[in-house]
């Protein structure tokens, strides 16, 4: 006989107890007394039970009460506890959702749940929830059962937790616990709170041992399924719970004690005898039941007291194993275990100063605190303070980065040369006793000298290490690099000598750092430049009040607006104001950008800016001959030509340089960062959208060449704030990166208020599209082919393999003859997304808008070319390979709305280009990092945009790319690794996660 769930959890339940925890079962019944059919899984043994007489292997006769207190017999289905979880969470989950039918009353039940589940059900179903709760928390202890076998039991719980087991038991109906307790005698149910613990320790006792549990375990007790005997454990067992909620916890009151035979006649003998005195341990009981309840052993021993009353017979063997387990923590109790009553124990002045550090902290780990008496001011605080260069301040010879000997400002006042490379700033030390104020040198004396646990100071009693008085004392002034301190006052504490310190900054110092963390809308009044042909957004004149007053205090800083945001006229607005009527800082600007900005940064300049000298330092016969250091001029390079002529260009005395698209330089090890580090400037600006692509060690490699220190090291910058922060384990250090980083960073988006009012609307649209027959075919044999040899393959060639297969999946979504390149007919029936481009492109060109076309590939973009010339659309294709010139041509021409259909090389084109006459971009494959997506957008949504954006994202339905997608959308764990690493993230899958990937799946609605 066989019942569907369904079926069971609208019958009668209960619960019956055994003996180990694990031997228990759950009865079930229908309303007219009979069993349910057998489920699919295998019959267990019929359990024994008060009242109950045996029938066949997995049925058995018992006796229950009714709602009417009237006795009956039912034949009941009996479950293993491992057996009916599944149908008792399903019962509760059912009950909460009202999805089940049924009337579920029948003997012995009280009503059926919300879904037709008997009451009893529905309970143990909510006390299976709790258990498992308990369990995935790890609240198991080992014991021993009654009858001495080795069982598992819920524990320890806090009193959150027991608050909800009573809770759930005062929650009980009667037909969870309809078993008489005496068959003949009057109908009594047994206790709610017994039952409900017994069955939360039967799940426990169940759960632990599966096959591999002995292995885990380390032996077979505690791991094997079969009841067996173990009283030698008895002992140990009855020591863990003691240590836990089965028996008292312990703490340590310590106590000051008058010097020996000395009875104190005044105030002042007293503070005299206690002085000379010293320290004893009371030990202290508290009950299990109720932890406010405390009540020193010896009242218990001598059974004084309303608390000690409290406490239960067992409850001294309980503290004497809690002790014993302390002693063999912290030696010094080890006398309390030979006395007649272990009240107090005396303590020297070592062991005073041991309960100050570690076995505190080891006797706290066990469960025993240590209480210090309140009177007494406990420890010293330590913070640097960091303040104007001192005695050791020094200077370096002029350098790539000399800060431009920190040019003030009106009203910056700081001393020249604060914040030079060289600068060594002097950080002297202050202590103080709690919140008592600092103390002077004669007091720190006093206590380092003392060699004592307690001194007496500012009529007070002063609790300290004697070791820890004498290392404050021993302090003497240091030095710090000028971006070191910095960095320390940012983030208001630094590491010294091993451990975190509190920092405050004095002086100069002090003065600069109000500056930088004040209201950054507060920054130095400066209006846009008289050069300047523009008006600035409210947004934009603060830009560049933030970007004059950062260089001008010799720091770099890096703006990092959302693409289209206008950084370019922020920039010339800056170069204008450094270089007008009596600046100090006058000095040609170098651009360093990608060859295909040198155009727009050219254009941008004689629209912004008539009449400022600009000129190119790109191509043959490139010169910088006639630039004078004192000429507001603009000198514009790109990054290879800056990489091969730095030599040249670090001859020059630059007033300001800018690192366009700054996320060129990510890698602070490729030979582009290093040369452009070694092109001196009094200033350093870096422009970027994306000051973060994939991990933080790039917001490093950024904000170290603006500001060069300010992060410290990379080693140490990964150490402290990177690989914390990217865990998420230390929220700690994500604070403290922020406040280091806020004042050199100032980052603003499209969507902030206020930000861009006037920007259109963008949409954006995913399009999911089905492979063709010819695509399903070529993917299912590229992805059983590539998976055999990438099992059979390890080290370099297995991630070279997994590169190839995602590299050659990628292809065949886009179209057979982009991953064959047969050169063959590049018609839309070949491949979905091309049919799919056909059909945007013709709604679009019909309706005479013009559209981009990003695609990762330019083979792909040649063939989408060829197609579309074919069917008679203008277009036009930019990628890597294009000259600068003839790009410059392609962006007009598009422009000016020449050709509707503008194809582009995603990495070669997405960035830096102003293409507002597009409303429309596609996608045509998708990029593994949607931050590149967004700003290859963002070459149409843009400032000066005025339609609608609408943004198309193609994707292969059922395959990699429509995986990866979800994964970008819901920010799971592989989409991490693919924001942290793109496909070489993925390399790192096993063989199982690799194939999970990239199968290929059933369209919706398909019928393959």
């Amino acid at each position: 006989m066989r019942a569907e769930i369904s079926d069971l959890i609208r019958c009668s339940a209960v619960f019956l107890p055994g003996d180990p925890a694990r031997s228990g079962r759950i009865a079930l019944w229908q309303a007219d007394g009979t069993p349910p059919g057998t489920p699919g899984t295998p019959s267990a043994p019929a359990a024994q039970a008060p009242g109950a007489a045996v029938g066949s292997d997995a049925f058995t006769e018992l006796t229950v009460v009714t709602s009417d207190l009237r006795r009956t017999t039912v034949r009941a289905l009996v479950l293993t506890v491992d057996e009916a979880l599944p149908l008792l969470t399903r019962a509760r989950a059912g009950a909460e959702t009202g999805t089940g039918t049924g009337t579920g009353k029948g003997p012995g039940a009280d009503g059926a749940g919300a879904d037709g589940a008997a009451a009893g059900t529905v309970f143990w179903g909510a006390a299976a929830l709790l258990a498992l709760r308990f369990a995935a928390r790890g609240k198991l202890l080992p014991g021993l059962s009654p009858a001495g076998h080795d069982a598992w039991r819920i524990g320890p719980l806090e009193a959150a937790d027991l608050d909800e087991v009573r809770a759930l038991a005062a929650a009980m109906p009667p037909g969870a616990r309809c078993l008489p307790l005496n068959p003949e005698g009057p109908p009594r149910l047994p206790a709610a709170e017994p039952l409900l613990r017994a069955f939360l320790d039967a799940v426990a006792d169940t759960l632990p041992r599966s096959p591999a549990a002995p292995a885990a375990a380390g032996g077979p007790a505690f791991a094997a399924r079969p009841p067996e005997r173990r009283p030698h454990l008895r002992d140990w067992t009855a020591e863990v719970a003691a240590g836990h909620d089965a028996g008292v916890r312990l703490s340590l009151r310590i106590e000051l004690t008058p010097e020996p035979g000395r009875t104190p006649a005044s105030p002042e003998a007293a503070e005299a005898a206690t002085a000379a005195g010293g320290f004893r341990a009371v030990l202290q009981m508290h009950s299990p039941a109720d932890a406010a309840l405390v009540a020193d052993a010896a009242d218990v021993w001598a059974g004084s007291g309303a608390a000690a009353a409290a406490f239960p017979p067992g409850a001294r063997l309980d503290a004497l194993r809690a002790l014993r387990r302390a002693a063999r923590l912290w030696p010094p109790l080890a006398p309390l275990l030979g006395a007649a009553v272990p009240d107090a124990v005396e303590l020297a002045d070592e062991e005073v100063t041991e309960l100050l550090g570690e076995a505190a902290a080891a006797l706290a780990a066990d469960g025993v605190q240590v209480h210090w008496p309140r009177a007494l001011v406990r420890g010293l605080t330590a913070r640097a303070v960091v303040g104007s260069p001192g005695p050791h301040a020094s200077r370096r010879p002029h350098s790539s980065q000399d800060a431009h000997d920190s040019h003030d400002t009106a009203g910056s006042a700081l001393p020249p040369g604060l914040l030079s490379p060289g600068a060594l700033l002097s950080f002297s030390w202050r202590h103080a006793l709690g919140g008592h104020g600092d103390l002077t040198p004669a007091e720190l004396d006093r206590l380092a000298e003392a060699n004592r646990p307690l001194v007496r100071l500012r009529d007070q009693w002063v609790l300290i290490d004697p070791a820890e008085a004498r290392r404050a004392r021993a302090l003497q002034d240091r030095t710090l690099p000028a971006a070191d301190a910095l960095a320390a006052v940012l983030t208001g504490s630094a590491e010294i000598d091993g451990e975190r310190v509190g920092v405050e900054a004095a002086g100069a110092l002090e003065r600069l750092r109000a500056r930088l963390t004040g209201d950054p809308h507060e920054a130095d009044e400066v209006d846009a430049p008289p050069g300047l042909s523009a008006t600035l957004r409210d947004y934009q004149l603060h830009g560049l009040r933030w970007l004059a007053r950062m260089t001008s205090l010799g720091l770099g800083a890096c703006l990092a607006d959302d693409m289209g945001l206008g950084k370019t006229v922020t920039l010339i607005a800056l170069h204008l104001h450094r270089n007008g009527p009596g600046a100090s800082t006058a000095g040609p600007t170098l651009v360093v950008c990608p060859a295909s900005l040198l155009g727009n940064w050219e254009r941008e300049i004689g629209k912004f800016a008539p009449g400022t000298p600009v000129r190119r330092f790109h191509g043959p016969g490139r010169s910088l001959a006639g630039l004078t250091p004192g000429a507001g001029e603009f000198v514009l390079t790109t990054y290879g030509t800056m990489r091969l002529d730095a030599a040249a260009l670090a001859a020059t005395d630059w007033g300001l340089v800018v690192a366009d698209e700054a996320q060129h330089v990510k890698n602070p090890r490729s030979s582009t960062a290093k040369a452009l580090r070694t092109v001196p400037a009094r200033a350093r600006v870096a422009l970027t959208g994306t000051p973060v692509e994939n991990d933080l060690s790039e917001l490093w490699a950024v904000l170290d060449w603006t500001t060069p220190g300010i992060l410290g090291r990379p080693g140490t910058f990964r150490a402290r704030y990177a690989e914390p922060v990217e865990s998420g384990r230390d929220p700690q250090a994500a604070a403290r990166l922020s406040a280091l980083v806020r004042p050199f960073l100032l980052r603003r988006r499209k969507s902030d208020p206020g930000i861009a009012p006037e920007l259109p609307p963008k949409t954006e649209t995913d399009h999911p599209v089905s492979l063709t027959g010819e695509q399903t075919a070529l993917y299912e044999a590229v992805v059983r082919e590539t998976l055999v040899a990438i099992s059979e393959a390890d080290g370099m060639e297995r991630r070279g393999l997994v590169v190839k297969l995602l590299t050659s999946l990628k292809q065949i979504c886009n179209h057979p003859a982009h991953y064959l390149g047969d050169g063959g007919a590049t018609g839309g029936s070949r491949s979905g997304k091309l049919e799919l481009l056909d059909e945007l492109l013709d709604t679009i060109v019909a309706e005479g808008g013009s559209v981009l076309v990003f695609t990762q590939y330019v083979t792909m973009a040649r063939l989408i070319e060829r197609h579309l010339a074919a069917r008679g659309i203008g277009t036009q294709l930019l990628h890597g390979g294009t000259p600068v010139a003839r790009r410059e041509e392609l962006v007009d021409a598009f422009q000016a709305g020449e050709v509707p259909v503008f194809l582009l090389s995603l990495k070669a084109a997405g960035t830096g280009l102003n293409l507002t006459r597009a409303g429309h971009v596609v996608h045509f494959d998708r990029w593994w990092n949607p931050a590149v997506e967004e700003q290859a957008t963002d070459r149409a949504y843009r400032i000066g945009q005025t339609q609608p954006v609408q943004v198309h994202r193609i994707i292969a339905e059922g395959t990699v790319e429509d995986r990866i997608a979800r994964l970008l959308e819901r920010k799971r764990a592989l989409a991490d690794a693919v924001l942290a690493g793109g496909e070489s993230a993925l390399t790192e899958l096993t063989d199982a996660e690799l194939a999970e990937l990239v199968a290929l799946r059933p369209a919706a609605g398909s019928t393959r």
